[in-house]
C-alpha cells in the first residue's frame, strides 16, 4: 500500500517532539486508545479527536500504550483538561477471545495484526495508569467497552455479574454512545473553569454518586433500577433492570436511571439527541488524513486496509436485534449525511494514489435504512419499543428507498469511480419493499456476492432475535434471481447465521440443515453466538428467560452442543461429518443419514478423511505412548524422590531423638556391631562396590589387628576429623610400622603444635639437608623451648658460623661452664677478631687472677695512658704491689666493685673480654 501524506504536521501528535513542533508546552486533551492511530473518520478515536480540535482544543493521541507502567502517560506531560480513555472500536474481551472463549491468534486493529497489543478490560487499566502518573487528573471514558458496561452487566469470560465500569475504573465521567456533542459540552465547561465533579447534566454521560451523596428521589424523571446486589442475587430482577434499560433507549422519553452499587450508585443521564443532518456533514467534512500515523512505517492495519475506501453514510438502526448491541449504542435514530457530503469524501478518497477507481462500500450498520424515518415524528419520539421491523414492519416507518438510490446513482456518476460496492448487510424485508432498490443492487452495485443475514429459520428462534421469517427471506431470494436472470446476471446471496443463540437446540437447528440442503445453500461463514454486555440475547443466555416477556428460553452454555449446532450449519464439510452424524443419530433423526438425495450426510464417512483420520488415530496412539512412557518415568521419578524425602525426614528424626537423649543422658556407649550405634555409617555415607579394595589388596583376618587392640569407638576420629583422601599421602609414601615411634614415645594432640602453626612443607628443609635420625639429639639432649632463644632473637642462617668453623663438641665448654647471657659482654663491647690474641698466646684460666683481685674498670687505666707490652717489667722483675690502706680508698674500690657486680647481675657489660 502506497502511503498518501507523509507530511506529519497533517496528523495529530503521538510523540512530545511532534508536540513541540506546533509549539504546545502542554496538550488539552490527551486521548488513550487500544487502537493503532489510523486519522479515518471510521476509527472513533480519530473521528472524536478532530471534533475536539475543530473546537481549538490541543489534542494528543497516545495509541496502544504499554500497560505494564504509567510512564508511557508521561509522555505528554500532564494535560490541561484530562485524559479521554478507550479500549477502541471493538470490546477488548471480544478482540482478544472467540465463542469458545480461546485466544484469537491477531488483533484487526493493530500494526501488521499482531496481538496483545492491549490488555484484558483494556479501559480498567489505561484509567489505572493515567491515575498513576497524576494523582487527581480528570480522567473521562467512553468507547464500546464502557459504553456497553455503564450498568452492572454479565460478563461471558468469568461467567458473572459485574457491577458497572465506573466502580472499578474510577473515571470521573463516562460518556455512552458516539459521544460527539457531549464529549465538546463537557470539555467546555472544564475549559471555562468549571470542576468535573459539579458536570452532571450533560446528556449521554454517566457517573458515579458518592456514598456521602443524597440519592436523587423517584420522580417523572428519575427511575431505580434494581440496585446491582439485587441482580446478582435474583436472576428475574437482571432481566427487570435489562427491560427497563432498554425502555429508556429513546431520547426523547427516557428518564434519569439510578442504580445503587451498595452505598454508592451509578446515575445513567438520557442519551443524547441524535445528530442533525447539518451536523453529521461537518463531522464527516473535518481534515482527515484518511491514513495510518506515519510511526507505523510499513506496517499494515487490517482494519484499515478494509475500510480505506469505504464511505460512511448513515448512523443507528431501528432493526433491533436482539444478540445485536448497535441499537444500545447508536441508538436507533438513523442519522444521514447529505448527499453533497458523501460525493465529497468519495472525490477526496479519488485523489488518494492508492485508489483504484472503486469504492468498497457506501453504507452503515444497514445500507438499505438510509435517509428513513417515521412518517408521524411526534409518535416515534413517544415510543419505546426497540425494533420498527419486529414482528411486522411497523405501520408509521417510511420504507421509501428514494434517498438511497439517488446516493447510488450520485456516486456511480462521479467521474473517478468506476464501481461502488454496497458491502453493508441489506435488511430484505425493507428492500421488497422497494423491487427498485434491488434492482439498482443487482444491476449496478454487486461485485458477485451481497450480504443477507437470515440467521435462522426456525419461527420461535427469530421472533426471540427480533427477525422477520423466513417466507420473507425467501420471497426477496426469488426477487433477487429473477432481477439476476433478467439482466444477465450471475450473482449469489451469501446468508449469514449464528449457532448456540437463546431458543436454539440441536433439533431446530436440524431443520436448519435440512432447509439449507433443500434450497443448495453452502455458508461459507458461520458464526458462533457471542454473549457481549449489555444485550438482550446476553440476558437470555444468563438467565434463561427472555427480559422483555419472561418467557423460558433454551440456552446452549455446553460446549458440546455448541459444536454440534455450529457442524449442522456447514453439514457438507467432511471435517463435521462425525459431529453431525453424532447430532442426527442422538436427536432421533437417523432418516438423513445415506445416500438419498433428502439425506445430508452418507452413512460411511469419506474415504479422504478416513484416511485423515486413521493417520490421526495413528498419530494420536504414537503420541499417547510416548506419554504414557513420559509419565511412566515421571511416575518413577517421583516415587523416588518420595523415597528419599521420607528417607530424610526418618534420618531426621532419629538425629532429633539421638540428640535429645544424649542432651538428657550422655552419649550411649554402644558396642561397635550393634545396628543401631550411632557411630554407625547410614546407607547413604557407605563406599561403593567400585570405591572399595580389591580383595587381593585387603588385609587377611591374621594381619588385622585383633578387636582387643584396637581403639575403641569413642576414642576414633570421626569422619569430620580425618583427612580427605585427596590430601592424604599415598600408601608408597607414608613410614612403615617399623619406622614410626613406639604410640608411647610419640607426643600427644595437646603437646603438639597446632597445624595453623606448624611450618608448611615450602618452610621445611629438603629432605636431602635434613639431619638423619642417628645425628639428630635425643629428647633428653634437646633443649626444652623455654631455654631457646626467640625466633627475633637468633641469628640468621647467613650469620651463622659453618660447621666446618665451629669446636667440635668435645672441646666445646659445657652449658655449666658457659656464662650465663645476663654476664657475657654486648657484641658493641667485644673487640673484634683481629684485635684478639690468638688462642695460643693467651693466658689460660689458671694464669688469669681471680675475678676478686682484678682492676675494675674503674681503676684501671684508659688504653691510650696505659704502658705497652715493651714497656712493662718482665713479671719476674715486678715488685709486690701496695695494698690499700686509706679507709675511703677501700670503701669507693668496695662500691665500685658492688656496682660492677649488679650490672652482669642487670646484663650490663663490664667491657671484658669474652675469652670462652
Amino acid at each position: 500500500m502506497t502511503r498518501l501524506n507523509k507530511d506529519i504536521s497533517a496528523f495529530l501528535p503521538m510523540t512530545k517532539d511532534e508536540m513541540n513542533a506546533r509549539g504546545w508546552d502542554e496538550p488539552d486533551i490527551v486521548f488513550v486508545t487500544g487502537d493503532a492511530y489510523v486519522d479515518h473518520p471510521s476509527f472513533a478515536t480519530a473521528l472524536l479527536a478532530r471534533v475536539l480540535e475543530a473546537e481549538g482544543f490541543r489534542v494528543a493521541i497516545l495509541a496502544q500504550p504499554d500497560w505494564q507502567s504509567c510512564e508511557a502517560w508521561k509522555t505528554f506531560g500532564c494535560p490541561k483538561l484530562g485524559f479521554c480513555v478507550s479500549a477502541g472500536n471493538m470490546d477488548s474481551m471480544i478482540n482478544h477471545y472467540t465463542a469458545s472463549r480461546k485466544v484469537r491468534n491477531d488483533d484487526a486493529y493493530s500494526p501488521n495484526g499482531k496481538a496483545g497489543r492491549r490488555p484484558d478490560r483494556a479501559t480498567l487499566a489505561y484509567c489505572q495508569r493515567a491515575r498513576e502518573a497524576y494523582p487527581g487528573v480528570t480522567v473521562i471514558t467512553g468507547g464500546v467497552e464502557a459504553s456497553l458496561r455503564r450498568l452492572a452487566h454479565y460478563d461471558f469470560w468469568s461467567d458473572k455479574l459485574k457491577r458497572s465500569i465506573l466502580m472499578d475504573s474510577k473515571a470521573d465521567l463516562l460518556i455512552y454512545g458516539m459521544g460527539e456533542k457531549p464529549l465538546v459540552e463537557v470539555m467546555k465547561r472544564l475549559a471555562a473553569g468549571e470542576n468535573i465533579a459539579e458536570i452532571r447534566d450533560v446528556r449521554g454521560t454517566a457517573y458515579r454518586l458518592k456514598a456521602t451523596e443524597d440519592l436523587p428521589e423517584e420522580d417523572e424523571t428519575t427511575l431505580h433500577l434494581p440496585s446491582c446486589e439485587e441482580v446478582t442475587d435474583d436472576p428475574t430482577l437482571f432481566n427487570e433492570m435489562t427491560r427497563l434499560a432498554y425502555l429508556h433507549l429513546n431520547p426523547y422519553c427516557a428518564k434519569r436511571l439510578v442504580q445503587e452499587h451498595l452505598r454508592e450508585a451509578i446515575i445513567l443521564n438520557p442519551p443524547t439527541f441524535p445528530l442533525t443532518e447539518q451536523e453529521m456533514d461537518a463531522i464527516y467534512d473535518l481534515p482527515f488524513t484518511r491514513q495510518p500515523h506515519p510511526f507505523y512505517g510499513e506496517a499494515k492495519i487490517p482494519a484499515f486496509e478494509m475500510i480505506q475506501t469505504s464511505v460512511t453514510s448513515l448512523r443507528g438502526c431501528f432493526g433491533g436485534c436482539a444478540f445485536c448491541s448497535i441499537t444500545a449504542h447508536q441508538g436507533k435514530f438513523i442519522q444521514s449525511r447529505s448527499n453533497d457530503s458523501v460525493l465529497r469524501e468519495v472525490r477526496k478518497i479519488a485523489e488518494q494514489p492508492y485508489f483504484t477507481g472503486i469504492i468498497s462500500d457506501i453504507g452503515g450498520p444497514t445500507a438499505n435504512m438510509y435517509k428513513l424515518h417515521g412518517r408521524d415524528t411526534e409518535r416515534c419520539k413517544t415510543c419505546r419499543y426497540t425494533s420498527c421491523l419486529s414482528p411486522n414492519i411497523c405501520e408509521n416507518l417510511e420504507t421509501d428507498h428514494s434517498a438511497v438510490i439517488a446516493l447510488m446513482r450520485a456516486v456511480r456518476k462521479t467521474p473517478e469511480v468506476k464501481q461502488a460496492f454496497i458491502a453493508s448487510g441489506v435488511r430484505t424485508d425493507l428492500a421488497q419493499s422497494s423491487p427498485e432498490y434491488v434492482e439498482e443492487l443487482v444491476c449496478h452495485h454487486i461485485g458477485g456476492h451481497l450480504k443477507t443475514a437470515p440467521e435462522h429459520t426456525e419461527e420461535n428462534v427469530l421472533q426471540l432475535m427480533r427477525k422477520p421469517n423466513i417466507e420473507n427471506y425467501d420471497a426477496f431470494t426469488e426477487l433477487f434471481e429473477t432481477l439476476n436472470v433478467k439482466h444477465g446476471k450471475e450473482q449469489y446471496l451469501v446468508p449469514y447465521l449464528i449457532a448456540g443463540l437463546p431458543g436454539s437446540n440441536v433439533t431446530s437447528m436440524i431443520c436448519v440443515a435440512e432447509y439449507l440442503h433443500k434450497n443448495k445453500i453452502r455458508p461459507q461463514q458461520v458464526q458462533d453466538f457471542i454473549p457481549g454486555p449489555f444485550e438482550l440475547a446476553t440476558a437470555m443466555y444468563y438467565t434463561g428467560r427472555d427480559p422483555m416477556n419472561d418467557h423460558p428460553v433454551h440456552v446452549a452454555k455446553k460446549m458440546r452442543e455448541r459444536r454440534l449446532q455450529h457442524a449442522l450449519l456447514q453439514y457438507y464439510n467432511p471435517e463435521n461429518y462425525h459431529d453431525v452424524k453424532m447430532a442426527l443419530r442422538d436427536y432421533g433423526r437417523k432418516d438423513l443419514i445415506g445416500n438419498e438425495s433428502h439425506c445430508l450426510i452418507p452413512p460411511y464417512p469419506p474415504k479422504e478423511l478416513a484416511i485423515k483420520r486413521n493417520s490421526r488415530i495413528k498419530r494420536l496412539e504414537k503420541k499417547t505412548n510416548l506419554e504414557k512412557a513420559e509419565r511412566t518415568v515421571r511416575r518413577l521419578q517421583f516415587e523416588q524422590e518420595i523415597a528419599e524425602k521420607k528417607r530424610k525426614e526418618r534420618e531426621k528424626k532419629r538425629q532429633e531423638r539421638q540428640q535429645a537423649y544424649e542432651t538428657e543422658f550422655g552419649r550411649p556407649k554402644r558396642h561397635p556391631f550393634n545396628r543401631n550405634s550411632t557411630n554407625r555409617n547410614e546407607q547413604g555415607e557407605r563406599r561403593s562396590f567400585d570405591e572399595r579394595k580389591p580383595s587381593g589388596e585387603r588385609q587377611s583376618f591374621d594381619e588385622r589387628k585383633s578387636f582387643g587392640e584396637r581403639k575403641p569407638f569413642g576414642e576414633r576420629r570421626s569422619f569430620d576429623e580425618r583427612k580427605p583422601f585427596g590430601e592424604r599421602k599415598p600408601f608408597g609414601e607414608r613410614r612403615s610400622f617399623d619406622e614410626r615411634k613406639p604410640s608411647g614415645e610419640r607426643k600427644s594432640f595437646s603437646e603438639g603444635k597446632p597445624f595453623g602453626e606448624r611450618r608448611s612443607f615450602d618452610e621445611r628443609k629438603p629432605s636431602d639437608k635434613r639431619q638423619s635420625f642417628g645425628e639428630r639429639k635425643s629428647f633428653g639432649e634437646r633443649r626444652s623451648f623455654d631455654e631457646r632463644k626467640p625466633s627475633g632473637e637468633r641469628k640468621s642462617f647467613g650469620e651463622r658460623r659453618s660447621f666446618d668453623e665451629r669446636k667440635p663438641s668435645g672441646e666445646r665448654k659445657s652449658f655449666g661452664e658457659r656464662k650465663s647471657f645476663g654476664e657475657r659482654r654486648s657484641f658493641d663491647e667485644r673487640r673484634s677478631f683481629d684485635e684478639r690474641k690468638p688462642f695460643g698466646e693467651r693466658r689460660s684460666f689458671d694464669e688469669r687472677k681471680p675475678s676478686d683481685k682484678r682492676q675494675s674498670f674503674g681503676e684501671r687505666k684508659p688504653f691510650g695512658e696505659r704502658r705497652s707490652f715493651d714497656e712493662r717489667k718482665p713479671s719476674g722483675e715486678r715488685g709486690e704491689r701496695r695494698h690499700f690502706e686509706n679507709t675511703d680508698r677501700k670503701n669507693f674500690v668496695r662500691k665500685h666493685k658492688n656496682d660492677n657486680r649488679n650490672d652482669n647481675r642487670h646484663g650490663k657489660s663490664d667491657g671484658r673480654k669474652n675469652e670462652n
